[in-house]
């Protein structure tokens, strides 16, 4: 399997500074995306740590498994590796008045052949285009969440809650944080999308399945969900990760030349 990915990211409409990060490594196909929180710059510091570490820790680590690493051994390397990254954060924020507080969402994911392991804390979120049902593949730890799971809202009233933004797991509040790891099958022609609560909150799912089933390239997809966001308000910072996964086409020409087809 072929993989090509993008990134884009923007402040939106309403805030000066972007408490988002977003970064990936082509190499390892690592994809890391965090919506930070806190006051001051405190949030960009939170999220920008937890991106720069777990791209240079968890790609170190599949630099030298290789690719052919198990997926066990993949989601044990992430849970370690997010839980340090907890720790640098929490240490951060409590060594250094101004960072008191600090934490930050996260999606974290390894694409392995056709294999996706997929960590996530917060309300960021990951959906999967595959043929034309987009689907979110993570759920929001979110104070929303649960209301909604327990019945207590309907899906109607979560779109006005004033609990939208209240998280319930978070990367380097607490001394400890529990990272939430699922593993899914890959097929060709399925399209990933990391995105902070910028673009989720602003655009509907119907909405962003109809950007990324249009034409033009994944760079252009993930252009027109930023002005997506920004034109339904922008009230927040808006990132956003997309992954195609694409047969080898030399591999597929190999196999059926062996196959006299």
């Amino acid at each position: 399997m072929i993989y090509q990915i993008c990134t884009q990211t923007d402040p939106g409409l309403v805030r000066e500074n972007n408490e988002d990060a977003v970064a990936f490594d082509a190499a390892t196909r690592l994809c890391i995306l965090a919506d930070g929180m806190g006051g001051y710059n405190a949030g960009e510091v939170a999220s920008g740590m937890a991106v720069a570490f777990i791209k240079s820790e968890m790609g170190r680590w599949l630099s030298h498994a290789g690719r052919h690493a198990t997926a066990r051994e993949v989601r044990r390397a992430l849970e370690i590796c997010v839980e340090n990254a907890n720790h640098s954060i929490f240490n951060a924020a409590s060594s250094n008045p101004q960072y008191a507080g600090m934490g930050t969402t996260l999606v974290v994911g390894v694409f392995q052949e056709n294999r996706l392991t997929l960590g996530h804390i917060g309300d960021s979120r990951c959906y999967r285009l595959r043929g034309q049902e987009l689907q979110r593949i993570t759920k929001d730890h979110s104070l929303l969440q649960e209301q909604l799971d327990a019945g207590l809202i309907t899906p109607e009233q979560a779109l006005t809650s004033l609990n939208r933004n209240l998280v319930t797991r978070a990367l380097g509040v607490e001394d400890t944080v529990l990272v939430e790891v699922n593993e899914y099958r890959v097929e060709a022609g399925d399209i990933y999308l990391m995105c902070s609560d910028g673009l989720s909150d602003m655009v509907t799912d119907p909405g962003i399945a109809a950007i990324l089933k249009g034409a033009g390239t994944l760079e252009h997809k993930a252009k027109q969900l930023i002005v997506e966001a920004n034109e339904a308000g922008g009230r927040d910072n808006i990132s956003v990760l997309l992954a195609c996964a694409k047969e080898d086409a030399a591999k597929r020409g190999l196999l059926s030349r062996m196959l006299g087809k």
